[in-house]
């Protein structure tokens, strides 16, 4: 019986071995800026020269190159932007880039699930392109290194810097048209959207009800179609403050819109309150 109770014992135990762990050769990095109203962010990895001639031999001239170590080396606008006079959609792209002595050629690709270089260079994945001139510098930069530099509200140069080599490629950003737009929408006062929102709450919250009833109104005439899902929060917030003839007449065209949108779930609750109202 020892025998078994021991067999199954070794049978049954899970044997956990810790797993080692040592620093990355090319460490993680991941950096944000903001740029008028935009945020762009660059997650990449930082390989180090340690004593290795880096352009034009660890990373030679005239090929592509993944712009970093590991993974690719990613930067994400939270908005359109410009780069070379190529508009550059918001989203996230694989930065690569071909080194010479005198110019970098820079991609944006679209494609960011590969690991180091595409097996296959496809054209139609470069969102965008720009050539820009090598700075020599007065500094020796051990660490690859990306940064953003030129800040002002609608520019800024991201920057790339490694040994004594550093390129900048100027990028445009929306912010007159992203303020204007915000001017505008603020200048003409709360959406139909903010005012539903605005009411709703009042009403979960216990809040004035009054208010409430005047903000989903105003949502409610700024609405050209009026959705079952408006009109269903309209007749509760007039059964809360005590207007039963028109919760009921409300409810009544949420439930139309409902059964005419095929949602039951709302037919069932505009059905339910109606009952209750009608009964009082």
């Amino acid at each position: 019986m020892k025998t078994i109770l021991t067999a199954l014992a070794l049978a049954t135990t899970v044997f956990t071995y810790a797993q080692v762990q040592t620093p990355q050769p090319s460490p993680n990095s991941t950096l944000t800026q903001v740029v008028g109203l935009s945020e762009t962010s660059v997650a990449y990895s930082r390989p180090s020269a340690n004593g290795r001639t880096i352009f034009g031999d660890l990373v030679p001239y005239d090929k592509l190159w993944r712009t970093g170590a590991n993974e690719n080396t990613i930067i994400t606008f939270s908005d359109d932007v410009e780069v070379g006079g190529q508009l550059l959609s918001a989203g996230s792209y694989a930065i690569y880039t071909i080194p010479n002595k005198e110019s970098w050629d820079v991609f944006f690709y679209e494609e960011t699930q590969n690991w180091g270089l595409p097996k296959l260079w496809n054209e139609e994945d470069v969102a965008a392109m720009a050539n820009v001139p090598v700075k020599e510098l007065n500094h020796y930069v051990e660490t690859f290194t990306i940064g953003f530099d030129n800040i002002n509200l609608d520019k800024a140069h991201l920057k790339m810097a490694w040994a004594n080599a550093m390129v900048e490629v100027p990028i445009e950003f929306p912010t007159d048209v992203l303020v204007m737009e915000n001017i505008n929408t603020v200048m003409t006062g709360p959406t139909a959207t903010d005012y539903y929102s605005s009411a709703v709450y009042y009403l979960s919250a216990g809040k004035d009800l009054d208010k409430a009833e005047e903000w989903m109104e105003k949502a409610m005439a700024m609405s050209e179609n009026k959705p079952y899902w408006m009109l269903r929060q309209q007749s509760l917030i007039y059964a809360a403050n005590g207007k039963k003839d028109k919760a009921i007449e409300t409810a009544e065209a949420s439930l139309a819109a409902a059964k005419k949108a095929g949602n039951a779930d709302y037919v069932k609750m505009n059905e339910d309150s109606l009952k209750e109202w009608k009964s009082m």
